[in-house]
């Protein structure tokens, strides 16, 4: 035991030892992957002197990653359940990085990745007592925006003016658009719906910490108040984005000063608008009637002019073809609309009970809905209405086809699970690592979670749990990807204040993109494999960038696992 102790004091920490840099619920499950060559076959827990040994175990056989050519042997430690702060040790290879077992172990980071939007406010100015080190001046007032000449119509020709202000810059760039703050916004309204008790008690000290609004509402209402001034009073029709004609260079938000524009409205902006507008209605109503009223109002203008333009492309491309100034930013051109329509009617339905809703859902109701993504919000449908009570017998079928279709769903992630070398639910095939892979991993821990609010099966949160312990740096790259949470996390994303503030740290409670084999950003890469393919550089936005609508799953799943904790049993002390 002395030579042991010895041994294990000399060591230092490895990167080769992944695990969830947080730390783990006392009766969770726990586990770290060990990615380099160990001659020997044991593990230790230890205290963070390397003093005391509180657990032993064998790792797990060698396993090969389809995805990497990374091998992996497991540490299972499940069994220990004693809260304090801890490292995973293994001799002759080093340490992991210190981790704290403890109710709330996640309680940080749920808060930080939903402050996460504070920073990302535009049109107003981030004081030092809600932002600390990261304050910063008031940009883009978007008091002056331009009709672009592609949206130009009678009422609002080319280069008239309107205002715009408010709302959330969408990812690492200052501009704000409206097909992916549809599903950022109906993911945290998800959220709220899902665990309203939760969110009353959490506070994030943003300037509206404590009055009768929960924090996460507030939030959703500073980007609300924004999308609806992108609808058309005129016609109903929602503009697809307000924008700089390119992208800002690497500068803080008070220092650009390019002329902003509207560009053309679009059936995807417009429905993606209207199911948001008739989701907050229902949700707000109890804390502001009178927005809950303009809501439902914009909501049912939207539905009426999507009803005239059912399949109205954002073809930014071809626009540019026609209309100047060119515009380069962020397209999200969505071309098809059966999620969109199916999404909005949902809302509408669940809000207003008015049989228009419920007949086109009924129509819509064998979408191909998949996991979430800002190209296919149909699962957004889904959740609403599975979790919706009272419902009359005329949708009960369909519903029950939801039901099915999320089990099914979340089945096959369990099923898939163990071909997966870090032990998660992440990683099961090459297509998980995309553009935003990260929001992939918290989207299908959202999916497990709704199994779960299905069946109260506690299965699926523990299979949740592994792509939170994914997200958290139990992952072939060694990163926790939400920035200035645990010892190994981004420090530089794709994110213009990030880069341009002065301050060493970036912008807290942000998710970065993730690994990405694509690169399209051609920036060099050290790993180049799908599940490696991530570099910590300002340059790599294919894989570092961060963006409002990875965050939102991320905000998701967090807080759902700290409210359900205590209700499984992962919280009990013992």
């Amino acid at each position: 035991l002395l030579l042991l102790a010895a041994t294990l004091h000399a060591q230092k920490i490895t990167t080769a030892i992944k695990l969830n840099q947080c730390g783990f619920y006392p009766h969770a499950p726990k586990v770290a992957v060990v990615t380099d060559s160990v001659t020997g076959n044991n593990f230790y827990v230890t205290t963070t002197n390397l003093r005391d040994t509180v657990f032993r175990g064998t790792l797990s056989d060698i396993k090969r990653s389809a995805y990497s050519a990374t091998k992996t042997r497991t540490a299972d430690f499940s069994a220990l359940a004693v809260p304090g702060s801890y490292v995973v040790a293994v001799p002759g290879l080093g340490h992991s990085y210190v981790f704290d077992i403890r109710a709330q172990v996640h309680h940080n980071v749920a808060a930080a990745v939903l402050k996460g939007y504070y920073y990302q406010r535009a049109s107003m100015p981030l004081e030092e007592a809600f932002a600390g080190k990261w304050r910063r001046s008031a940009g883009h007032p978007d008091n002056k925006v331009l009709i672009h000449a592609g949206a130009a119509g009678s009422q609002r020709p080319e280069g008239a003016v309107i205002k715009t202000p408010g709302g959330w810059y969408d990812a690492g760039d200052y501009n704000k658009y409206i097909v992916n703050s549809g599903i950022t916004m109906g993911t945290l309204l998800a959220a709220y719906e899902d665990f309203p008790a939760y969110f009353r008690q959490l506070h994030t000290n943003i300037p509206e910490s404590g009055d009768a609004m929960p924090d996460i509402l507030n939030e959703v209402v500073y980007n609300l108040r924004w999308m609806l001034t992108m609808q058309d009073p005129a016609d109903g029709g929602v503009y697809n984005k307000c924008t700089n004609a390119a992208f800002d260079g690497m500068v803080m938000p008070g220092v650009t000063t390019a002329p902003r524009y509207v560009v053309q409205k679009g059936t995807a902006a417009t429905l993606d608008f209207a199911a948001v507008t008739a989701q907050a209605a229902r949700i707000l109503k109890p804390f502001d009637p009178r927005l809950a009223d303009s809501c439902l109002k914009a909501a049912n203008k939207a539905w009426q002019w999507a009803l005239q333009h059912p399949a109205l492309a954002y073809r930014q491309d071809s626009l540019n073809r026609i209309y100047q100034p060119v515009i380069s930013t962020g397209a999200y051109g969505d071309r098809y609309f059966s999620d969109e329509w199916l999404w909005a009617a949902s809302e509408l339905y669940l809000t207003t009970r008015q049989e228009k809703g419920e007949a086109v859902w009924l129509q819509l109701g064998e979408d191909k809905a998949g996991l979430p993504s800002w190209a296919n919000v149909a699962m957004l449908g889904y959740y609403s209405f599975l979790r919706s009570k009272d419902l009359p017998a005329a949708v009960s079928g369909t519903v029950k086809q939801m039901r099915e279709k999320v089990l099914t769903l979340a089945d096959s992630y369990m099923a898939g699970y163990r071909r997966s070398a870090f032990g998660t639910v992440m990683g099961q095939s090459a297509r998980d690592f995309i553009w935003g892979s990260n929001a992939v991993a918290a989207n299908q821990g959202i999916v497990l979670l709704n199994a779960y609010m299905l069946t109260r099966e506690k299965k699926y949160v523990d299979y949740a749990l592994t792509n939170l312990d994914y997200l958290l740096g139990r992952n072939a790259t060694g990163y926790s990807f939400v920035t200035g949470t645990g010892s190994k996390s981004p420090m530089h994303p794709h994110h213009r204040p990030s880069v341009a503030d002065g301050v060493t740290d970036p912008v807290p409670g942000l998710l970065a993109g993730g690994p990405n084999p694509g690169m399209q950003d051609k920036c060099s890469y050290e790993f180049t494999e799908p599940e490696t393919a991530y570099s910590d550089n300002d340059c790599a936005y294919a894989s570092n960038e961060i963006a409002i609508n990875w965050n939102a799953p991320m905000v998701y799943l967090a807080n759902a696992i700290e409210a359900l904790a205590p209700k499984i049993g992962y919280s009990t002390v013992k």
